[in-house]
């Protein structure tokens, strides 16, 4: 078995996990858990950039989140879909892995990729844990799929202080010079896109600040998890960090 890791999120492509979630992922390290991140295709549709120079920024984003594993896939961009094949990949990587946690992205989203990564992975993580689909590996299902958004937001199940995270997040974001705004159209391409507009990382920040707020804090990021959580201690669970996490203006 080569790892274990804490936490393993899934992104479409090289770009999302750090845009979303990544704040989470460096915080989670500074804790001294491991973490990971799995990108499903080479993002080989965008129109800015090349799967050469996204690879080259994705590894430089994962040094930048201090990831203990990473990895591009080689599934076709533009067509992810939970199959059979597909299925048994993530499948392969997950009982390899064995994560506790798993984030994937939210099954609601404007970009096909993205909601089918959702269905892939949710399907994946369940039939891992099933002796009888052989791999050659021992069978493994994670505690729990949790969702984070890209384009389209939900109500959060709960929302994580990535305040202190901030910064390197947004250092990693900017590794992927070749898809935000860039003023070397020469290589990185001159036809704009909705990402490469100045004013998408402000729209990053601006969400972070938000999500943030609702908790009394400068940035947040949101989660969501489909099922009922089970609290057996509330005392401990309402530990006396949340007495600090009021919505800004709900403090009496």
């Amino acid at each position: 078995m080569a790892m274990e890791l804490d936490l393993l999120a899934f992104g479409p492509h090289p770009d999302d996990v750090e845009l979303f979630c990544s704040g989470t992922l460096i915080k989670l390290g500074l804790k001294g858990y491991s973490t990971g991140i799995a990108a499903l295709t080479r993002g080989e549709l965008g129109t800015r950039g090349t799967p050469d120079i996204r690879s080259k920024e994705f590894e430089q984003a994962a040094e930048i989140l201090g990831l203990s594993y990473h990895r591009i896939l080689d599934m076709p961009d533009g067509d992810v879909t939970s199959d059979r094949k597909s299925k048994i990949e993530i499948i392969r990587i997950i009982r390899d892995l064995r994560p506790k946690i798993i984030l994937a992205p939210y099954w609601e989203d404007r970009h096909p990729d993205h909601y089918h990564t959702a269905r892939l992975v949710q399907e994946a993580a369940f039939l891992a844990g099933l002796t009888k689909i052989a791999t050659e590996q021992e069978a493994h299902r994670p505690r729990r799929v949790v969702y984070y958004p890209c384009w389209f937001e939900f109500e959060p199940s709960f929302v994580v202080d990535v305040t202190e995270c901030h910064p390197r997040k947004m250092e990693a974001i900017r590794a992927y010079r070749s898809q935000f705004h860039h003023l070397d159209k020469e290589n990185y391409g001159r036809q704009e896109t909705l990402i490469s507009q100045p004013e998408f990382l402000e729209n990053i920040v601006t969400r972070a600040k938000r999500y943030g707020s609702s908790i009394g804090v400068a940035y947040g990021e949101a989660f969501l998890v489909r099922e009922t959580l089970r609290v057996d201690d509330p005392i401990e669970f309402f530990g006396p960090e949340c007495v600090n996490t009021l919505p800004l203006g709900a403090r009496g």
